[in-house]
């Protein structure tokens, strides 16, 4: 088992690691003069994938956000920059709520976010936005996993309910009888638990809080917000710092995207839905989850629905959509077209596709074509 699910996080890591060798291959390659100059400062190499359109992509296009999406979002970025030479994108990974601050303030041009605007968020935007309003453009899907490290156990099953008592520290022991009953046969070690939760305000956190709330209701007792809620356990930066210190510490267990888990080599919680069997946190697993989304945005606003209490065979119901937030009109004239142009490829067929690879779900294509619809409208 423990050589198998080695075999599996290596295999995902691996996967990244190749798509992300090509797009640097790429770029080296697209120096190129035989491209074709589009005329608006941006040259579209021979190299460049066949989804890359470079009309009107110039100079440096500034973004800030999520961090759930970054593994994501620096392969697009590599991708893109390879193909439209004289275009420079630049995402800085914080947080989401940072993200949306950065948006509203006005010095990105798109932020990315694990959650989809509030309204008083909204109501911000429309000072940024001129004559119209910030929206939500679903972009990347993917599970959050939940990483543990616990020596002598590879393989580990927990429930909504026991993952509420561990994270709000009722359940202190990993031998404790809620999580011994989950895994039958399983030899679990008298080590205290070490929840590790994110520092900063964080979507993350708060889908997972989303899911604890439906469902653990009697065991999770606070808002899903993207701050933090629950008293005790440890603080850390980031998916990217909380997935350190899972990776370090033993007895700990965290939060963050498959992703990281996958690069790091760390074990993850399969979860007990009451389903027929307990579900591993996986691209495609998560994507069954995700596929059942409604959207409950209005007009341009493309903000999803998710159902956190699937009992469906084979979806991982722990999961999150990151949504690039935009201005549906009065975007700034000067970066309009940089936005519409990357937007246009990371919502492509070719773009979401290299997000397998990376450890997310692609959004499915009933909604993304919608996305693609809204990103060719934005003016």
């Amino acid at each position: 088992m423990k050589l198998q699910r080695k075999n599996r996080l290596r295999a995902t890591a691996l996967g990244a690691l190749a798509v992300s060798s090509a797009l640097v291959l790429t770029a080296c390659g697209s120096d190129d003069n035989s491209g074709a100059d589009t005329g608006s400062g941006a040259k579209k190499t021979t190299a460049a994938a066949s989804d890359i359109k470079c009309d009107g992509a110039q100079g440096q296009l500034r973004a800030s956000g999520s961090s759930a999406q970054k593994n994501a979002m620096d392969l697009w970025v590599k991708n893109y920059m390879a193909a439209c030479s004289g275009a420079e994108v630049n995402y800085n990974s914080s947080s989401s709520g940072e993200g949306i601050v950065a948006f509203n303030q006005g010095t990105v041009s798109f932020a990315g976010s694990d959650s989809a605007l509030k309204p008083e968020e909204v109501a911000e935007s429309k000072k940024i936005c001129k004559t119209g309003q910030g929206i939500n453009l679903p972009m990347v899907g993917g599970p959050i996993a939940i990483g543990f490290h616990l020596e002598g156990v590879d393989s580990l099953v927990l429930d909504a309910p026991t993952l509420a008592k561990i994270f709000d520290t009722k359940i202190k022991k990993w031998n404790d009888p809620a999580i011994a009953k989950l895994n039958s046969g399983v030899k679990l070690p008298d080590t205290a638990i070490q929840p590790f939760h994110r520092s900063e305000d964080s979507g993350t956190t708060q889908n997972l809080g989303k899911y604890l709330n439906a469902a653990a209701s009697s065991d999770w007792k606070y808002e899903a917000e993207k701050k933090w809620p629950a008293p005790g356990g440890q603080a850390a930066s980031g998916s990217a710092g909380v997935a350190a210190q899972v990776k370090q510490v033993n007895g700990s267990i965290g939060y963050f995207e498959l992703s990281y888990a996958a690069s790091q080599q760390i074990s993850t919680v399969d979860i007990n839905t009451g389903g027929s069997a307990p579900v591993k946190a996986t691209s495609e697993n998560a994507s069954k989850a995700i596929a059942a989304a409604k959207i409950k945005g209005t007009g341009k606003d493309l903000a999803l629905d998710l159902d956190y209490t699937t009992k469906a065979e084979g979806a991982y119901p722990i999961v999150l959509v990151t949504y690039e937030v935009v201005c549906d009109t009065g975007n700034k004239a000067d970066t309009l077209g940089s936005v519409k142009s990357f937007l246009t490829y990371t919502s492509s067929t070719e773009g979401q596709k290299v997000l397998v690879d990376a450890g997310y779900a692609p959004i499915p294509e009933a909604i993304n074509a919608k996305v693609r619809e809204t990103v060719a409208a934005l003016s």
